[in-house]
C-alpha cells in the first residue's frame, strides 16, 4: 500500500486490514476508495470506535429531560468498582443493546450490567453503561470479560459476544449462556429469556421497549426500566440451571457448548462475503474473479462509509456485473437489479473493479463448494436420523442442539467416499459421546436398528 502514500495506507489499514500492497485489483479498489479519506492519516470520524466511550446510564445525558432519575452516578470509579466486584464474586450477568438498521456493523449503545455472589442472585447489583459517552474507558471490565477465573453469564449471547469483541477489543472466556444450557436442561435449544424466567423462576418479563432507539439521548424512564429488567433475574436464571444441569451429570456438556461462544464474530473478510454470494459457483472462472474483486470493494466501500453492504451493492446485482462485465456506465445501468444512482455515484469506480478482477486469479470452487446431497444417501440418512432422533429423545435433548440436515448429510457422504468428515460438530465433544460415535458405527454395518411396540427404536450391537 505504500504507492498510496502513507496517510491512506494508515487510513485504509483500519477499516481494511487485508489489502495488501502489490495485488493489482486490490491497488485498484484502494485508489477508488481514497475519497472515502479526506484527512490524510486519519480515519474518518464517522467510524471510530466508541469503544473507548463509556459512562454510567444514569448520567444526566441519559436520564428524561425533567431529571425524574434522581439516581444519578457518574463517578470516573464505578468501572474499576464493578470489575473489582465480579473477581469478588467470580462472576457478572452481562446483556447489550445496539442498533443495526442502517450500519455496516451493530453499533453498541447501552450495556447492563449485574452483580450477586452466588446464592445471593435475587438481589443483585445492576448497572447501566453508556457506551457512546465520551470520558469513560471500558478496560477494567473488559479484562474480566477476559478473566478465566471469572464466570461472565449471558442469554443468547452470541451478538453481543461479537459486539463486546469488536468494540472493547476482547477475547471473552469462560462463557455461560442460558439459552445454551436450558437446551441442555429439556427447556428447548432456542427457548426466549423471557419464558425461561416464567418456565423456570415463575417471573414475568415485560418486553415493551425491545425495538426502540437505543442510540438516541436522553433514553425514556420505559427503556431504562427494560435494560433493567433484561440482567435483572439472570444470575438467578443461571443459578437454578447449572444446579439442574449438575444434577443430571450434563453440566460439563453446557459448558463444552458454551465454550463456543469464545469464537463468534461479527468480523468479515472479502472471501467469506464472496462465498457467500447466490449461485456464484455457476460463474465462469473470468466471472468469479469478477464478482470475488466486487465483493471486496462493495466490502471495503460499505464498511468506510458505515452502511450496509446491501445499500452499496445488492448481491443479485453484483453478480449478474460480474457475469455480464460491462465496459461502460450505460452497460452497468443496463444490468437488472443495479439502482439509476450506481451508474452516478459509483460507476467508474464499478468498471475499473470489473476490469482489475477479468485479470486476476479466478478463486477455486473446489476449495469451498460442495455437490449436492447423492439420492442414493437418503436410506442412510433417515436410519441415522432415526438413531439420533433415539437418542436425544432419551436425553431430553433438543434434536437441532446436536445436529441439522446438512450435519447428518455430510457425515453420509464422508462414510461413503471412505473417510470421516472433519470440522462436523456431530462428530465432536459431547455430541461424538452422545451419539456421534454410534453414527459411524451404524454407518459401518456394526449397528442395527428396529422398531420397538411401544414407540421408539431399539439400538443393537452387531455380533
Amino acid at each position: 500500500m505504500k504507492e498510496l502514500g502513507t496517510g491512506l495506507a494508515e487510513a485504509l489499514g483500519g477499516v481494511a486490514p487485508w489489502l495488501e500492497a502489490g495485488d493489482p485489483t486490490q491497488m485498484t479498489i484502494a485508489r477508488h476508495m481514497a475519497g472515502a479519506f479526506p484527512i490524510r492519516g486519519r480515519v474518518p470520524r464517522a467510524r471510530r470506535s466508541h469503544s473507548s466511550a463509556i459512562w454510567n446510564a444514569f448520567d444526566t445525558d441519559l436520564m428524561q429531560q425533567d431529571g425524574t432519575r434522581s439516581d444519578a452516578v457518574s463517578k470516573s470509579e464505578l468501572i474499576f468498582d464493578l470489575a473489582k466486584l465480579a473477581r469478588r464474586d467470580g462472576r457478572l450477568a452481562i446483556d447489550t443493546e445496539f442498533v443495526s438498521e442502517g450500519r455496516y456493523r451493530p453499533l453498541l449503545c447501552l450495556v447492563q450490567v449485574a452483580l450477586a455472589p452466588r446464592g445471593g442472585s435475587r438481589g443483585a447489583r445492576i448497572e447501566l453503561l453508556d457506551p457512546l459517552r465520551n470520558g469513560f474507558d471500558p478496560g477494567p471490565l473488559a479484562e474480566v470479560l477476559a478473566d478465566p477465573n471469572v464466570e461472565v453469564v449471558f442469554h443468547a449471547g452470541a451478538q453481543d459476544v461479537a459486539i463486546l469483541k469488536r468494540e472493547w477489543r476482547v477475547q471473552p472466556r469462560n462463557l455461560f449462556d442460558t439459552q445454551v444450557a436450558a437446551g441442555f436442561a429439556g427447556l428447548g435449544a432456542q427457548t426466549g429469556y423471557g419464558t425461561l424466567l416464567s418456565r423456570v423462576l415463575g417471573t414475568q418479563l415485560s418486553k415493551s421497549a425491545g425495538f426502540t432507539r437505543w442510540d438516541a439521548r436522553p433514553l425514556t424512564a420505559e427503556q431504562l426500566d427494560y435494560a433493567r429488567s433484561d440482567v435483572e433475574e439472570l444470575l438467578a436464571l443461571s443459578d437454578t440451571l447449572e444446579s439442574r444441569l449438575d444434577a443430571s451429570g450434563r453440566l460439563h456438556w453446557a459448558r463444552e457448548e458454551c465454550r463456543r461462544l469464545e469464537d463468534v464474530s461479527d468480523e468479515r473478510t472479502p472471501d467469506e462475503a464472496y462465498r457467500r454470494l447466490p449461485r456464484v459457483s455457476q460463474l465462469r472462472p473470468r466471472a468469479r474473479a469478477v464478482a470475488r474483486a466486487l465483493a471486496e470493494w462493495r466490502e471495503l466501500t460499505a464498511r468506510s462509509e458505515n452502511r450496509p453492504v446491501g445499500s452499496i451493492l445488492s448481491d443479485v446485482a453484483l453478480v449478474e456485473i460480474a457475469r455480464r462485465q460491462p465496459r461502460s456506465v450505460q452497460q452497468l445501468q443496463g444490468i437488472r437489479g443495479v439502482r439509476p444512482d450506481l451508474g452516478r455515484r459509483r460507476g467508474a469506480a464499478v468498471l475499473d473493479v470489473v476490469a482489475a478482477g477479468a485479470e486476476a486469479d479466478a478463486p477455486p470452487v473446489e476449495s469451498w463448494s460442495r455437490d449436492g446431497p447423492d439420492p442414493n444417501d437418503a436410506p442412510r440418512i433417515a436410519l441415522c436420523e432415526a438413531l439420533l432422533r433415539q437418542r436425544v429423545s432419551e436425553a431430553g435433548l433438543a434434536y437441532e442442539l446436536v445436529a441439522s440436515r446438512a450435519d447428518i448429510t455430510e457425515i453420509v457422504r464422508a462414510v461413503r467416499e471412505g473417510g470421516e468428515p472433519s470440522g462436523v460438530r456431530t462428530l465432536e465433544g459431547w455430541r461424538r459421546e452422545l451419539v456421534g460415535a454410534e453414527l459411524l458405527d451404524l454407518l459401518a454395518g456394526r449397528l442395527k436398528l428396529s422398531t420397538q411396540p411401544a414407540g421408539g427404536v431399539r439400538v443393537e450391537r452387531e455380533g
